[in-house]
């Protein structure tokens, strides 16, 4: 009985590796954020498997339920929608309960959005402060931005298509528009495409595009220049 802790593809399936076809070839149970996204990727792999749903909603209420599967005997497989499980995603609170219970936890390394995109950003990589989504209000952004305006080191966030336009504002508003910054969008996919430069040059340029996806935004620290 294991968690396999797997990351999954953020658009293009190549990235899949053979272990993980493997592991999801081999387990009981694949625990889902969405089982119809789940559904798409097992088709394209040919596989039948039973899902439990691991939304954030359900996450308290199933790691309990997971827990006891492994613990007869199941072997059970983590993915998100997409990228890795854990990171910015559900997952924390049943790789916890495993860790309490001596359950071994197995991560199959794959694509992890903020990643792929600091390893093609050309900005400092030295040390990094990853903190995900932020939350929607104009105004707690804001004050997240203030809290780290002096930040030694490069912070990465993730935004969503709804919003990214707002973000961009308010990162412009508090750290100004000569602070360098690099915007990924659509990682992995046919339209991936990668802004850096200032904040200022960086909002013109993403005026040129059409705004749809999800974002990576790279904020360099305060002192660097390309």
């Amino acid at each position: 009985m294991s968690l396999y802790v797997l990351a999954t593809p953020i658009g293009n399936m190549g990235d899949l590796s053979q272990r993980a076809i493997q592991t999801l070839t081999d387990c009981d149970i694949v625990a889902c954020e969405d089982t119809r996204v789940a559904s798409k990727l097992m088709g394209k792999l040919n596989l039948h498997k039973e899902f439990i749903l691991y939304s954030d909603i359900r996450e308290n209420i199933n790691a309990q339920y997971l827990l006891e599967k492994l613990q007869s005997g199941k072997s059970v497989v983590l993915i998100s929608d997409a990228g890795t499980p854990c990171i910015s995603d559900p997952g924390f609170r049943i790789v916890r309960l495993c860790r309490q219970h001596n359950i071994d936890v197995i991560p199959i390394p794959g694509a992890c959005a903020f990643v792929a995109a600091m390893s093609a950003s050309g900005l400092p990589s030295n040390a990094i402060l990853f903190l995900g989504f932020l939350p929607p209000k104009t105004s707690a952004r804001k004050a997240c931005f203030q809290k780290y305006l002096d930040f030694e080191h490069t912070l990465i966030f993730y935004e969503s298509v709804h919003r990214i336009d707002k973000f961009i504002d308010d990162a412009c508003e508090i750290f100004g528009g000569d602070r360098v910054v690099c915007v990924a969008k659509e990682l992995t996919k046919i339209y991936e495409k990668f802004f850096v430069g200032t904040l200022s040059d960086v909002k013109n340029q993403m005026k040129s595009v059409a705004i749809k996806g999800e974002f990576v935004v790279i904020i360099a620290p305060k002192d660097f220049l390309l």
